[in-house]
């Protein structure tokens, strides 16, 4: 028998496989397809002060090996998520779940996550400074060591839960904003959010979507979130959880080589609804063909 279970600052999972923020909404709608509580945990859509309709449509442009959105956080907002989201979310997912916390100031997030932190169902926060898809907000403040920090500083104050820094790599030096976090209070990092693309249509000669650029995701990004989960966990001591093109057990494994504690699983469920069941259901037999008997051991074993 292989072990799957991976810890993330106190917090057991069952196994390493997370649907990220913005592609398993909260949970419910897979829970008509299957039973979700398969999953390590799971990180529901990014949330924010204020109900938000998101951008102006399209938001959506096809890539040959992944796609780009825009949806620009649409949410009903923190009141409207822990009175309405999260007690249908319980009905149907029975483990601690992740909340994703975004803003557009300072005091915005701090305000979310201390709303959150009474949650009983929230296991950890994950803090996304990493949007691409909204101006003045989210990415502004994770572009550069200081305003990531920053946030970490003052988030720290309000809530107990462990906090994780959602990181862009539309940046320089990934690893100084990493670091940077690290320093001022983060439990663990996460990392990559998506990258800055666009397409544009041939026959109007205009970019696809209606907010010109939006998020590149997918299996063509997995090599970049590789290479920075490495170097990121190279410099920090707290747990990594790795995201961007993971679609099999495979991309699994090789994130946590790269030293991944956990590791989520984006733009996947949105091609195939059951992608992270059918990655926890092939798990123990690419690890028993690979000799792993548990995955703890495997964390950064490429470095």
């Amino acid at each position: 028998m292989v072990d799957t279970r991976v810890t993330l600052s106190g917090l057991t999972l069952d196994n390493p496989v997370i649907p990220a923020s913005g592609t398993f909404g909260y949970g419910y709608e897979f829970a008509e397809l299957y039973d979700i509580n398969i999953l390590g945990s799971f990180s529901f859509k990014g949330t924010t002060r204020e109900p938000r309709y998101g951008n102006p449509l399209p938001r959506i442009a096809e890539c040959p090996a992944g796609m780009i959105n825009s949806v620009g956080l649409q949410n009903p907002g923190i009141d409207a998520v822990i009175s309405q989201e999260l007690p249908r979310m319980r009905e149907v997912f029975h483990k601690p779940v992740i909340a994703n916390i975004s803003g557009f100031s300072v005091e915005e997030y701090v305000e979310c996550c201390a709303k959150i932190e009474k949650e009983d169902c929230v296991g950890l926060i994950e803090v996304n400074v990493s949007c691409p898809n909204v101006h003045n907000g989210g990415m502004s403040f994770g572009v550069s060591p200081e305003s990531a920090a920053l946030v970490t500083r003052e988030v720290r104050r309000v809530t107990k839960k462990p906090i994780y820094i959602k990181l862009s790599p539309n940046v320089t030096d990934i690893v100084s904003i990493a670091a940077a976090c690290e320093q001022a209070g983060a439990d663990g990092i996460s990392l990559i959010n998506t990258l800055l693309g666009m397409r544009i249509d041939l026959r109007t000669r205009r970019p696809v979507i209606a907010n010109k650029m939006g998020g590149f995701s997918g299996s063509a990004i997995f090599p970049v979130a590789v290479r920075m989960v490495y170097q990121v966990a190279e410099a920090v001591s707290v747990p990594v959880i790795g995201m961007g093109g993971v679609s099999s057990a495979r991309d699994v494994i090789e994130m946590m080589l790269a030293g991944a504690t956990a590791v989520q699983v984006g733009a996947a469920n949105l091609v195939n609804p059951y992608a992270c069941r059918d990655i926890i259901n092939e798990l123990p037999g690419v690890m028993e063909s690979l000799g792993i008997h548990s995955l703890q051991e495997i964390i950064g074993g490429a470095h």
